[in-house]
């Protein structure tokens, strides 16, 4: 089976290139592969790109399902939009990934990782999306990758109006707006958004505890902020501002059909910067952020609330023509609100770190090297480092590889809780950091022909924290240890061309994210997921399809319940009245197929959404 998958692969690769006509190419500049401005035909790493394009096409669902739709990652949801939602990034659990919002760290300490329904869509400019480990620059967390969210800015000497509004069946209506623009050394952003839904039934038949015959709807409000001041040509400040709030109903428990039960999802991220010019060779950006999630459910009460706190001294220094130092000086700081902690409630801890990268091309080739300090004041130091090469066989084309390691600390929750270790207990140990090892090779085309690339990659993750049987902590239901090792391998695929007016893309996974132990996949990960989008202009309307598919997985770790694997199609058409007017309907899931990416909990149905958008010049 993986043989024939390779060559299905193969085949998709080698056709790209081939329906290539001549096309303009926009070679933009990204930061997260190093934390330094790139061009993206430069990038050595795995990385997506997603414009604002990208996200104005899109049209049910937020983040998540932008990121699966372009084939970033696997989505794993319990209902609807605003219920619990896991994001596989090349088969690492969703704890695995690093997630920022224009540099400010997000994160739950008590299930780990963010919280993926409380990120709002319509704030977005852009989201890069980094493949593989990457803690030797972003320190903690970053065993499957980062996923770093860039909102709105404004530009000086214009003003930029953008007003949306949109229906569709399910009772969905949507309201945004945003205004930036700017004035001298001033800019500014301002945005805001609401929804609302009548929403599905979030639970199926299959769900014996909690299944309810009704619908569960959600509503929900955002708002961003980004003001900027370009002091001088060498010295700017930036501020930036999210907060956003998530109220969805949910099945609780079939004992209790006629409660209304709610879960409240609450994300806010501000942060502070001021890039800086010292010298024509030396650059810095000094960044100080806090984020908090607080999660809660109604009627039935539980709250948790995480809050992060990061400082930052992030630079480079140009040593020659060909060769650049990257460095970094930064602090973390965690602390967990949460009723089931035994230390009063509240749980904390610091992270102090430096880092350092060097980053050389000469010629055809380019090589970066990255190592990183870590110290946690609760289980102590980890060192982690990244090597990467790249080489030019031809114009256009290169190979790439790299290798590194990436650890995750366990939350708060898992060590403060009566599930996590107990230490006076004979013979128990603390837990430890997770650790994953990663090397990887590929090959990138990016020319007038289109771009294309293929990367097959090994991560072997140790020390994975589970909840496994009782008796070393003080609860008798079971206890948190490291007690589980996973391998993470498989190869991935992108590309796009043209095809006299349409544009074509492409991805595909084959993978196989297994238990180390038992030679099992891991739950809810498929061995194959991609996607194809195709879209055209034809005069003032535009025509687009996205297919996005997953092969057969389990939900459960001894692999014994199946769930059956699927293709949705998602349609969008958009006319464009006038210059600055435009109506767009998006119908996702058009074939109303019926499928699940958790046992007992439903999916969306075929939904249909009409939006207006009016983009005036002032």
């Amino acid at each position: 089976m993986i043989h024939r998958n390779t060559r299905l692969a193969l085949a998709v690769l080698a056709a790209l290139p081939s329906f290539a006509h001549a096309v303009d190419q926009v070679d933009p500049v990204v930061v997260t592969a190093t934390r330094s401005p790139q061009k993206l035909s430069e990038v050595l790493a795995d990385l997506t790109l997603i414009t604002r394009e990208d996200i104005e096409r899109s049209g049910f669902g937020g983040v998540a399902d932008l990121l699966r739709n372009s084939g970033a990652v696997e989505l794993v949801r319990n209902g609807t939009p605003a219920a619990n939602t896991s994001l596989y990034l090349r088969g690492a659990e969703t704890r695995h990934t690093v997630v920022l919002i224009d540099g400010v760290r997000v994160d739950s300490q008590s299930t780990g990782g963010a919280s993926w329904n409380g990120i709002p869509l319509s704030q977005i400019d852009h989201i890069e999306v980094l493949k593989g480990p990457a803690s030797a620059i972003y320190g903690s967390d970053a065993i499957g990758g980062v996923v770093q969210i860039f909102t709105r800015k404004g530009v000086t000497g214009t003003t930029a109006l953008d007003l949306g509004v949109g229906a569709g069946n399910l009772g969905t209506r949507k309201l945004d707006g945003s205004i930036a623009g700017g004035s001298g050394i001033f800019d500014y952003a301002v945005t805001l958004a609401g929804e609302r839904s009548d929403g599905f039934n979030s639970t199926t038949p299959a769900n014996t505890f909690a299944y309810l015959p009704d619908r569960d709807g959600w509503r929900s409000h955002s708002g961003s902020l980004r003001l900027g001041a370009q002091l001088s040509g060498e010295h700017r400040l930036e501020a930036v501002a999210l907060k956003s709030h998530v109220n969805g109903q949910y099945d609780g428990s079939t004992f209790s059909p006629d409660a209304d039960d709610h879960t409240i999802q609450d994300t806010q991220a501000v942060g502070l910067n001021w890039q800086a010019k010292w010298l024509p060779a030396l650059q810095t950006q000094l960044s100080i952020g806090e984020s908090k999630e607080h999660y809660e459910t109604k009627p039935s009460i539980y709250i948790t609330d995480t809050r992060v706190r990061n400082v930052s001294l992030n630079g480079s220094y140009q040593l020659s023509g060909s060769q650049q130092l990257n460095f970094v000086a930064e602090r973390r700081e965690d602390q967990l609100d949460n009723t089931g902690l035994v230390t009063a409630g509240v749980g904390k801890r610091h992270e102090n770190a430096v880092a350092l990268g060097w980053l050389m091309h000469a010629g055809p080739l380019n090589l970066q090297a990255f190592a990183r300090r870590d110290d946690d004041s609760q289980f102590g130091g980890v060192s982690t480092g990244t090597l990467m090469a790249g080489y030019e066989l031809a114009p256009g084309l290169r190979l790439v590889g790299s290798a590194g390691n990436a650890f995750r600390a366990p939350t708060l929750y898992q060590i403060g809780t009566v599930y996590g270790p107990d230490l006076s207990k004979s013979g128990v140990t603390a837990l430890q950091a997770e650790r994953g090892h990663n090397v990887e090779i590929g090959l990138k085309y990016d020319g007038r022909a289109g771009n294309v690339s293929v990367t097959a990659y090994r991560n072997r993750v140790n020390q994975l924290i589970v909840f496994g049987a009782a008796g070393t902590c003080q609860s008798q239901f079971g206890c948190y240890g490291n007690v589980a090792q996973a391998q993470l391998q498989g190869l991935s695929l992108a590309g796009g061309t043209t095809l006299g007016a349409v544009n074509l893309g492409a991805t595909l996974d084959l993978q196989a994210p297994k238990d180390s132990t038992t030679g099992n996949l891991l739950p809810r990960r498929a061995k194959t997921y991609g996607t194809l989008r195709a879209d055209t202009a034809l005069g003032d309307w535009s025509f687009g399809g996205n297919v996005q598919f997953s092969g057969q997985r389990y939900n459960d770790a001894a692999n014994k319940q199946a769930l059956g694997g699927y293709a949705l199609l998602n349609l969008d058409v958009q006319y464009r009245l006038r210059r600055d007017l435009s109506l767009q309907l998006n119908v996702d899931n058009a074939t109303d197929r019926d499928y699940t990416t958790a046992a007992g909990y439903a999916t969306a149905p075929r939904t249909v959404l009409v939006s207006l958008r009016y983009t005036p010049k002032l």
